[in-house]
Parts: C-alpha cells; structure tokens; sequence
C-alpha cells in the first residue's frame, strides 16, 4: 500500500477551519486527504509546529527547508519521493500521484463541499 506524507507549514490546525479566517484550501485539502483514505492510500500529516522531529527525519523535506524556509511547504511525499511542494495539489492531482482512476465529477464536487451531486446541471 501506497503511504502518501504531508508536511505542513506551521499551524494551529490542519484542518483550515481554525481561527477567525478559515482557509478554503485547507479545508478542500483535507477532505481530499479523507477521501484518498477512503479509496486505501495510507496518509500520514505532520505541522512543523507541532512535530519538527518527521520534518528532521526526511532528508528531501530537511533540505528543501533549509533551502527556502518554510516557504518550501507544503510537501507531499509519496512513498519517499517529493510529488508536490509549495502548493496542496488537487484532487485530480493527488489521483494522478498515487495512481488512482480520476474522480467522478459528484464525488470530486458534491461529497467534500463545493456543490451538490444531485445532476449533471448542478444542484436540484
């Protein structure tokens, strides 16, 4: 099994709906993350803030940081090899990465927040 490893800039939570702003993209990620789950990929999320020693661990994450700082993150890692950095890849992207048959348009819309998949025109 494919062990997909994302690594966080620092935050409070991963979720994005933290604080008095809350970060769509976070919050998209993070269902597209419970998704892939859904579909058996293993996922495995670390914050810098709150786990520093699984950045340390990661020679391609340590160095990418030591590079650029913290604007190198996120990094998403599959199975030891960096596949994303500085941006959270989309669904279609993360199905391309781990090799998965795209999503339908309902499940990649309606399931995780952004609409409903009640029809091909859109909500009923």
């Amino acid at each position: 099994m494919s062990t997909l490893k994302v690594f966080d800039p620092p935050m409070c939570c991963t979720s994005g709906v933290c604080g008095s702003e809350p970060d769509p993209t976070l919050a998209r990620f993070a269902a597209d993350l419970k998704w892939l789950q859904l579909q058996g990929i293993s996922i495995e999320r670390y914050t810098l803030s709150q786990q520093p020693d699984k950045f340390t661990a990661e020679p391609a994450v340590l160095s990418a940081i030591s590079t650029a700082s913290t604007a190198a993150l996120p990094i998403v890692m599959l199975d030891g090899q960096v596949v994303a950095a500085r941006a959270y890849p989309s669904r279609e992207q993360l199905t391309a990465i781990v090799g998965l048959a795209a999503p339908l348009a309902a499940e990649s819309k309606g399931k995780s927040g952004g609409g409903c998949c009640c029809g091909p025109s859109g909500c009923c």
